[in-house]
């Protein structure tokens, strides 16, 4: 079969979902965000590389699962080469999130995105404004507000195709997240709707005050960890760098 080049995502193929968010025992509030595709990627590039006529999408039901095939002619043999992957169900849409998943799962066999598996593990401390507490129970949970957006502004790969730069702005442009340097403590942000109610009835306005500042480095006497800002080490810097791709002391690293 003649050999294509699949090409590298860029940044605007690139979205932004948060995974989880939680609180740290510093009593700070962050979310763990998560790079992933859109359908309308694979199709486009599918497009692109193969040509819209020498590539086909189905679905077939094995074992109860819903699988997606991707097949692609192969002009020299004349035949169908297959991709398969099965999907998992969405929140919302049952059917339709299973037949989207199966989909990008069988093009990250393709190849299409296949470099998003060696992003960094993405922290980013939220201010106050872009979530909110919740009661399940005897348990406090956090969530995002819908206003609460994240986006890739800067990717770089290096020659093994592996993510070796990213930078993540929120919805003002602010940078959140950079795997390369330091990323600043967020500021209060005013929420999408100004009268919006936290739950308990409480208005976001009365929540909105400036998140917590790193301490200084001249207080710590040395680098100050941008998660919590307390203070951070050479060896424990270079050790999570290496790790988890940015830095943190010893107590965050325990809690990544």
């Amino acid at each position: 079969m003649k050999e294509f080049s699949i090409p590298l995502l860029t940044e605007q193929d690139i979205d932004c979902r948060v995974q989880s968010v939680s609180k740290a025992k510093t009593g700070r509030v962050g979310a763990v965000l998560l790079l992933y595709k859109d359908a309308r990627v694979d199709m486009r590039i599918l497009d692109q590389v193969f040509g819209p006529g020498n590539w086909q999408r189905t679905h077939e039901v094995i074992n109860g699962n819903l699988f997606c095939n991707i097949d692609i002619w192969d002009d020299e043999k004349k035949t169908w080469v297959r991709k398969q992957d099965v999907g998992t169900e969405s929140n919302t849409e049952k059917e339709k999130g299973q037949a989207s998943d199966s989909f990008k799962r069988a093009g990250f066999n393709v190849g299409i995105g296949r470099e998003l598996y060696t992003g960094p593990f993405i922290y980013v401390e939220l201010a106050d404004g872009e979530f909110y507490p919740e009661r399940q129970g005897q348990k406090e949970v956090f969530k995002c507000y819908a206003s609460t957006k994240f986006k890739v502004s800067k990717i770089a790969y290096n020659e093994r195709r592996e993510i070796c730069d990213l930078v993540i702005v929120d919805r003002n442009n602010k940078v959140r997240f950079n795997m390369n340097g330091h990323a600043p403590a967020p500021q209060a942000t005013q929420n999408a709707t100004n009268g919006q109610k936290a739950q308990g009835g409480q208005s976001t306005n009365q929540q909105q005050r400036t998140a917590p500042q790193p301490q200084n480095s001249a207080q710590t006497g040395g680098a100050a960890c941008p998660v919590c800002g307390g203070p951070i080490s050479e060896a424990e810097r270079r050790y999570s760098m290496n790790k988890f791709g940015r830095e943190m002391c010893r107590a965050c690293q325990k809690n990544a």
